[in-house]
């Protein structure tokens, strides 16, 4: 089938420039649309259905953990954030302020809520007493507010949607423990449901949250080998129960202060999902997150129609009833037009059903994450259908990680060598990806880092695959292995 050209030039392609190509990706995809307020998007139905997957993905796994869900106020009085300085400090440069209502001013100007730890640790002081009303395992979905300077749809918005846990213990080995628990949960969802391979690891103390004794994160490289922060997990210790007097009557008769836990993903895991698997000609989906899995198309002369129809229903009914997101495009445009416009919302599997496949007992299916065709036989086609989607699943894991490891680096020893091998990579037009590079442990040459090449730490991963033995900045014995790469 001749494909129509002058549609898919409507994107441009990732080599020429990879942001354009990724606005153009989703803007055609119709995932989102820009409103009046800067750095504010509505997220079209497509765009939500790909964050309710995730939602349902993270939600079957934080009830299994015990977790509940519940909703706190978007609006926090400035009092509050006085009480732990350290974390006013790194968020009041993005904070959005109301300062008047009904006309009137307010006595007290209350913040658009940037995270929650402030109000949420204003009430579990209210609720928890005594060791019996621990541990407290919360997670609520919700919208948050930094005003951005920079914005980029669904990776950076000045309103974003995400879910935020929060959870107290009786000591600090159990808010450990739930710590990396929710850290695994979030890289177990990642790479399972998004097909996204990522980096499980420790901030280091510049780049941890503000007010937190501890930051874990999963960092996932995008397919211009920059960084995204796919989730992060907070030891925050009794920080935040001392700044809001959450204590509580032990065993022992004692008062004693809990120790809290925050972790968060929000939507710039969609963001990050684009870029990781999007190519030249649009989305591609993996098929667990995509919210149509198969897109059935009937193909042949019109005056033949009606005998592909009498076999198509029937096949659209039978794999829709095994559990399939399937819908069938039935509008007046061509085949080869349809073809291209759900390549390009990045649909992962079209089934094509024509006169001579009805006649031939088979169909055609196409796949996104190949472009491969093949034709399978109608019967037992719900079956096929499945194993197929679960095959497109599992290849687009196994190339995000061949692309991720292809653009990881681990000769690079000195920031010398690192300014080299950035400006040959970008005389070549090539992504300069992460360097796995030694650390001295000095935040001086962490900084150095940063200003000479814009390169950032990402993370020191728990299981990183060499152990780099000096400082890439200062030349000392190294003290950790630090993943380093450009970020959104």
């Amino acid at each position: 089938m001749k494909e129509d050209k002058a549609f898919v030039k409507e994107i441009t392609p990732q080599s020429e420039d990879f942001s354009r190509w990724y606005i153009d990706a989703i803007k055609k995809a119709d995932l989102m649309d820009y409103t009046p307020v800067r750095g504010c998007i509505v997220f079209k139905p497509d765009g939500f259905e790909l964050w309710e997957r995730i939602q349902e993905a993270m939600n079957k796994r934080f009830k299994e953990t015990g977790h509940r869900n519940a909703y706190f106020p978007m609006l926090i009085p400035e009092s509050f954030f006085q009480k732990e300085k350290e974390h006013i400090e790194g968020f009041n440069p993005e904070l959005p302020w109301v300062t008047e209502a009904g006309g009137e001013p307010l006595e007290e100007k209350l913040a658009l809520r940037p995270t929650s730890e402030t109000i949420i640790g204003h009430m579990y002081s209210q609720w928890i007493q005594s060791y019996r009303d621990l541990p407290v395992l919360i997670n609520q979905w919700a919208n948050a507010f930094r005003w951005e300077k920079r914005t980029m749809p669904f990776l950076r918005t000045s309103e974003f949607l995400w879910q935020e846990g929060h959870t107290a213990h009786a000591t600090e080995e159990e808010a450990r423990q739930e710590t990396m628990q929710m850290l695994e949960i979030y890289r177990e969802v990642v790479e399972q449901e998004l097909a996204i391979p990522v980096w499980k690891g420790q901030k280091t103390p510049s780049e941890r949250f503000a007010g937190a004794v501890d930051t874990y994160s999963i960092e996932a490289m995008m397919k211009d080998g920059k960084a995204v922060q796919a989730g992060t997990s907070h030891y925050l210790g009794d920080k935040f129960a001392r700044g809001f007097e959450i204590k509580f009557l032990d065993r022992d008769n004692q008062f004693k202060y809990v120790h809290t836990t925050s972790w968060g993903t929000s939507t710039r895991l969609i963001g990050s999902m684009i870029m990781v698997h999007g190519d030249d000609r649009g989305l591609v989906l993996p098929p667990r997150m995509a919210p149509t899995q198969v897109i059935m198309i009937p193909v042949g002369p019109m005056k033949l129609r009606e005998k592909v129809m009498e076999a198509f229903d029937p096949l659209f009914d039978e794999i829709k009833a095994a559990g399939v997101r399937v819908r069938a495009d039935l509008r007046e445009e061509t085949p080869g037009w349809k073809f291209n416009e759900w390549e390009m919302r990045g649909v992962p599997l079209r089934l094509e059903l024509g006169p001579r496949d009805v006649e031939n007992g088979q169909v055609i299916l196409a796949r996104r994450d190949t472009g491969e065709k093949i034709t399978v036989p109608l019967e037992g086609i719900a079956q096929t259908v499945a194993q197929l989607l679960e095959e497109i699943q599992q290849n687009m894991f196994q190339k995000a990680l061949a692309f991720r490891d292809e653009n990881s680096y681990f000769e690079i020893d000195t920031l010398e060598q690192l300014s080299a091998h950035i400006s040959k990579c970008e005389s070549e037009n090539k992504t300069s990806g992460w360097v796995l590079a030694g650390w001295c442990g000095d935040d001086a040459c962490e900084s150095k880092v940063k200003e000479e090449t814009k390169f950032t730490s990402r993370n020191i991963p728990f299981e990183p695959p060499v152990q780099k033995k000096v400082c890439i900045c200062c030349g000392k014995e190294s003290q950790h292995s630090v993943w380093f790469g450009r970020a959104y």
